[in-house]
């Protein structure tokens, strides 16, 4: 059996982990809202026709934040067409994802969501077709409390009291040829630059977040990042990640994603590093990684133009899972600079939850290692030293056959391992020093493994793939001896008595 050396030590932190770290995105695509949090006609619709079999689970993974409404779908929107009565709504083209958008839900029926799923909404700006000021009306009729035009329509529309949304994005992936309204760093920078003037005279106290790279392959990569946080560094709290993972038939570069996902960190770290001290400033820039997951981008043929088809419905498999949660150790792993982090998306769009129309809500093998981190997960990042052989991989070069990080929680006095295994062969011996937390006990160890890598859950075997308890050894001396089964995620609590 291979062995693990593994040291943690309470004084030895990264961060503290902020809580939007585990925060999620509902766009206007596919089924994401209509069919997905938003189906009036459902058994267990409420009087809004929100899904309460899906908020739910949306409430079982502690989702504290969700972006909306997009995603390439913000940069054709205009905001007013999803206020006002329903039946007044237009009905308009899509172009991002070339379907037809009813605008039953917008700006008003969303906030009430977040409300009764306890969520804080992220709202992005359309800084495509959009201008500067229609982000600076935006954020008034959101957050402006009254005696304007914009802020008395709200109420009007039912809305007494200001949303005061304090997240807001600068449009989204304007790096990219497909968005709508597509710009250069340059013409970016001096656009985001003025909408966020303007947004933040309407309201001083709002937190902004600047288009990063829509992904490393991009040609402008990472020199989009430097030349739009040169127009915005002092303007704005937040430079945007965006990242994506699948399976191209090479299993050792597969598992090994979380390694691409830091290096893919560090890059963008240290290009806003450069630019602050290029700019002499005092202010560090911190990473809202508002996109990232599994997703197999096959093309779809679609008929166009059709509400709320089926897109980008990935069926995730244990694999994906595991490699799922190294991600996962990835971000937690950088919480010094990664603040906010959105899986994207939430329900049936590439999503840990999948519905049927008008019928049951399913988990996917993704919900489980999200629901782990987000529950388990808070409270301090310890530096954990890892000493692990390693496997070979195509993409990521030699890296370590154990990605793992730990989590200490002064509030119930807890610390929790999170620990991915990618030996396809040998089960492996963590030895785990943890002797400067005084006295521990293992609470559980729960593992996500079996033995077909491609199985998935279906609403015929919801429960084909979920954690299973497995015994747990005595802690002795501070020191943890674990076996982490081949091909495993891994969750492993504690408790500390002094």
């Amino acid at each position: 059996m291979k062995k693990v050396k593994y040291f943690v030590d309470k004084n030895y932190k990264i961060s503290e982990v902020d809580p939007r770290m585990f925060a999620s995105f509902i766009e206007h695509l596919g089924r994401a809202v209509y069919t997905g949090i938003y189906e009036p006609d459902h058994p267990t619709a409420d009087d809004q026709g929100f899904r309460q079999d899906v908020m739910e689970l949306i409430k079982e993974l502690k989702v504290p934040m969700v972006r909306y409404p997009g995603g390439n779908f913000v940069s054709g929107y205009n905001w007013r067409d999803g206020i006002g009565p329903k039946e007044d709504r237009p009905r308009r083209l899509d172009y991002a994802w070339r379907t037809t958008e009813t605008n039953e839900v917008g700006i008003d029926e969303f906030v009430d969501w977040a409300k009764k799923a306890d969520i804080e909404p992220m709202i992005a700006v359309n800084l495509g077709t959009g201008t500067p000021q229609d982000a600076g009306y935006f954020v008034e009729y959101c957050n402006h409390p009254g005696d304007t035009d914009l802020s008395e329509l709200r109420k009007k529309n039912g809305h007494e009291e200001p949303h005061n949304f304090k997240l807001w994005c600068l449009g989204n992936e304007m790096d990219g040829p497909w968005q709508i309204g597509h710009l250069n760093a340059d013409d970016y920078g001096k656009k985001a630059l003025e909408a966020a003037k303007i947004m933040k005279w309407v309201d001083p106290t709002i937190e902004l977040v600047a288009c990063g790279s829509s992904n490393a392959e991009i040609p402008t990569f990472p020199e989009w990042d430097r030349t739009v946080l040169e127009y915005l560094y002092e303007q704005v709290d937040y430079i945007s990640c965006h990242r994506y993972y699948e399976n191209f038939g090479n299993i050792e570069d597969f598992l090994g994603s979380f390694a691409d996902m830091e290096k893919f960190i560090n890059t963008i770290v240290s290009t806003a590093d450069y630019v602050k001290a290029k700019k002499r400033s005092n202010k560090t820039m911190y990473l809202s990684f508002d996109e990232w997951n599994v997703w197999y981008q096959k093309k779809i043929k679609l008929t166009d133009w059709e509400v709320a088809p089926p897109i980008l419905e990935d069926i995730y498999s244990l694999l994906d899972a595991l490699v799922f949660g190294g991600l996962m150790c990835s971000l937690l792993k950088h919480a010094d600079r990664v603040k906010i982090a959105c899986l994207a998306q939430l329900v049936n769009v590439i999503a840990p939850i999948f519905t049927r129309k008008g019928g049951a809500v399913l988990k996917q093998t993704t919900f489980y290692p999200f629901q782990q981190v987000s529950t388990y997960g808070r409270g301090e990042v310890l530096n954990v030293l890892l000493d692990a052989p390693t496997f070979k991989t195509n993409l990521h070069g030699e890296i370590p056959i154990v990605q793992s990080t730990a989590t200490y929680n002064k509030e119930d006095n807890t610390i929790t391992i999170f620990a991915l295994n990618c030996d396809q062969i040998d089960d492996v011996e963590l030895s785990a020093e943890l002797r400067s937390f005084g006295g521990l006990k293992v609470i559980e160890h729960v593992v996500l493994d079996g033995p077909d890598l491609n199985a998935t859950n279906t609403f015929e075997n919801p429960e084909n793939v979920k954690p299973r308890n497995v015994d747990i050894p005595e802690v002795r001396e501070g020191s943890l001896n674990i076996v982490i089964p081949k091909l495993s995620w891994n969750m492993i609590r504690i408790s500390c008595n002094k």
